[in-house]
């Protein structure tokens, strides 16, 4: 794993996304979900907007880091924040 310039942000994201993973999953087994519609203009299940989610923190991640040269820990909670709006209300 030397490859990569791990700091502490970057490793903090990735085991956010573990632990998410993780915690969603056992959530799952524990109390399956049915879909439903939120803000979203499709009808989804929790899995659907973790999913959603993620990617769309990826992108803010990667906007955010190709536009400006600000700290990091901006996009991580900007990511963190739309996760859980998306998860609650999507």
């Amino acid at each position: 794993m030397n490859w990569m310039a791990w700091t502490l942000p970057s490793a903090l994201f990735f085991i956010s996304i573990a632990g998410i993973l993780l915690t969603m999953t056992v959530f799952e087994i524990l109390k399956p979900c049915v879909e439903r519609k939120g803000f979203l203009p499709i009808s989804t299940t929790r899995g659907d907007r973790l999913f959603i989610g993620l990617l769309s923190s990826a992108y803010i991640h990667l906007l955010f880091l190709g536009i400006t040269d600000l700290s990091i820990w901006i996009p991580f909670t900007l990511s963190v924040l739309w996760l859980a709006i998306l998860l609650r209300w999507g």
